[in-house]
Order: structure tokens, then C-alpha cells, then sequence
């Protein structure tokens, strides 16, 4: 189902272009390091364009591009919940050219829940810094019958399987989600799966899907022009447009705080002070006060950490999401 680029895409990326017209004059150059860098910059996004980490990539993105003095350009590879376009860039050459926006469900929920997931997040990739932290959204759109999760969850457990739950693929947080609420909760949806949020949005507002699981940067734009209605979210972090939503725990539901993230990675074996320029210049952009409002008004608070505290933040999630796969039973073959 076709949209125009409008209505189809989320804030975030509405504020991608504009920071592609508007963001020369307050950004601020940084020297080159050892001739680094001397070309474009490829960033890769492993789901397709419509979702949050597409938007949050071209945000970034288009201001890198001032920062650095070379062009930043976002390569999306959807496809097998991220993992694509994460093996893409594991094995691509360690230069500094070739970067990945990845998230939690990728690098710390993938690699169990996946038989062969194709990369090793912590042998194959370097941290750079982490983007954001955000609580995942339930959402339905605004002709779904639901006015509260209760309701949804009513009826779920009345039918189970009935209702549908689009998410952005399988090994997505929020798959892990869904399975959660079944296992723990009873609340039985049936699962959807999309290469990516884009594709989900569209089926979720064509009425192709009932209900949407997903990073909340992905439908903020749609929940503020009351396309979209939102039922929950996974954490206490509640910005923008979801600070009445409540959470799935202060609804009496165990197991359920799931947070979100984003983040840069380059491959293993990037010499350092590349890594410490990206470092430099991906933070300096997180920190522009227009970039800071796009990301805070999509539900998420910008964390623009150093690329050490981005590997302790790493180590502790896939401790934990490793050991949450398992107690839900989750998989994907």
C-alpha cells in the first residue's frame, strides 16, 4: 500500500530532511586525524527506510556530514530481524568508512534467540556511542475498536491468536515482547513480522494488522497527528507525545520492562583514533539542541556516551536479554 512520503514516515525522519537543508550553519567542523576522514562515510541501517533506526540514522546522518566534511550516506539492508545488514558491516573492511545503527534487539537479543545469527556483537564490532534509550509503544491505530490496553488484553486472552501484532521482524525486542506477555500474562496475539518498522506502519494503518509493537521514535509522528493511538509502553521513560501512555508494569504486568536502544558501531579492528573521531563527531551532533528536542519529542532520551561506557552498557544487556530469550522460549531457527 502506497503513502506519500508525509504520512508515511516518522517525525524523525521529517526532521532528517530538514537538518539535510538547514544544519550547515550550526554545525561545527572537526580537523581530520591522520587524513581521516578523506571520503564518504557509508551508514548502514539494517531495516528498511520508514522505521526508527532508519530515521535516527538520517538524522545523525545528515549533520555528520558538516561535523566530518564528508558525506554520510545511509545504506538500508533490511531483512532477518537486522541481522543482514549487521553481517554486512562485521565483515566489511575496518576503516572507519563503513558504519552500523544498531540496537538492542540486534546485538543483545539476537544472538540467542537466532540459531546462527551470522555475527558476534562483541568480537566483530566496536562500540562508537550510544544514541538514545527508550521504552518500546503498543500501539493501534485510531479506527482499532481498543481504547486501553486492558481492553486489548481482555480480549486477547478471551481469543487467543486472534488478534494480530505487527513488529519489525522476528528477533526484534519487540517480538520478545509479545512472547513475554504470552508466556507471562496469557495475553495471546498472533505474530506478524516485517523487514522493518516502514513496512509494518503501513499495514498497521491499512488495516492490515491490528496492533504494532515497536521503538517509539518509529510512530511518535503518527500518535501527535492522532493517526495513531497509543496503549502502553515497555518502561518508565515517557517523552514527547507518550507522557500519559502508561506502562505495562503500572498496569500489573511482570516482566515487563523492556527499554530500548540505538547506537554506532564500527568493525572490529578500526584503528582507534578513527573510533575516537566518530566518537567525537557523532557526540557533538547528539548534542545540538535541535537534534537533542527531535529525539526527546520521539519518546527517547539522548544518551551520547563514550565508546567504553557504550561496551559496559553492551556487556550488562546481553547478560540480560540472553537470559530473557531463554525463561520466554523464544526462538528463530
Amino acid at each position: 500500500m502506497s503513502r506519500p512520503m508525509s504520512s508515511r514516515f516518522p517525525q524523525l525522519l521529517v526532521a532528517a530532511l530538514t537538518f539535510t537543508m538547514f544544519g550547515a550553519a550550526t554545525a561545527q567542523p572537526l580537523a581530520p586525524v591522520n587524513d581521516y576522514p578523506s571520503q564518504s562515510l557509508r551508514i548502514v541501517s539494517p531495516f528498511p527506510a520508514g522505521g526508527g533506526n532508519d530515521a535516527v540514522t538520517r538524522v545523525v546522518a545528515a549533520r555528520l556530514s558538516q561535523v566530518l566534511g564528508q558525506s554520510a550516506v545511509t545504506d538500508n539492508r533490511g531483512g532477518a530481524g537486522g541481522n543482514i545488514g549487521t553481517r554486512y558491516v562485521a565483515e566489511s573492511k575496518p576503516d572507519g568508512y563503513t558504519v552500523l545503527t544498531s540496537q538492542v534487539s540486534i546485538m543483545a537479543v539476537n544472538p540467542t534467540l537466532y540459531r546462527a545469527p551470522g555475527f558476534d556483537p562483541i568480537k566483530q564490532f566496536i562500540p562508537v556511542t550510544q544514541i538514545n534509550a527508550a521504552p518500546l509503544a503498543i500501539v493501534v491505530s485510531t479506527n482499532a475498536p481498543w481504547k486501553s490496553f486492558e481492553e486489548l488484553a481482555a480480549q486477547a486472552k478471551a481469543q487467543p491468536q486472534k488478534i494480530t501484532f505487527a513488529t519489525p521482524g522476528n528477533g526484534t525486542l519487540s517480538h520478545l515482547v509479545g512472547a513475554v506477555l504470552d508466556k507471562d500474562s496469557k495475553v495471546s496475539l498472533q505474530h506478524v513480522p516485517y523487514k522493518g518498522a516502514g513496512p509494518a506502519i503501513n499495514d498497521l494503518l491499512g488495516g492490515q494488522v491490528d496492533v504494532l509493537i515497536t521503538s517509539t521514535s518509529s510512530v511518535a509522528g503518527f500518535i501527535q497527528t492522532g493517526r495513531m493511538r497509543a496503549l502502553a509502553v515497555t518502561s518508565p521513560r515517557r517523552l514527547g507525545v507518550f507522557t500519559k501512555v502508561p506502562t505495562l508494569e503500572e498496569l500489573g504486568y511482570r516482566n515487563a520492562r523492556f527499554e530500548d536502544w540505538y547506537g554506532f558501531f564500527v568493525p572490529a579492528g578500526t584503528p582507534p583514533e578513527r573510533v575516537a573521531l566518530l566518537n567525537r563527531a557523532i557526540v557533538q551532533v547528539l548534542q545540538m539542541p535541535d537534534v537533542v528536542k527531535t529525539i526527546r519529542d520521539s519518546g527517547s532520551d539522548v544518551i551520547a556516551n563514550s565508546s567504553e561506557a557504550f561496551a559496559v552498557q553492551l556487556n550488562q544487556d546481553i547478560s540480560r536479554w540472553s537470559q530473557i530469550v531463554k525463561l520466554s522460549g523464544a526462538h528463530v531457527d
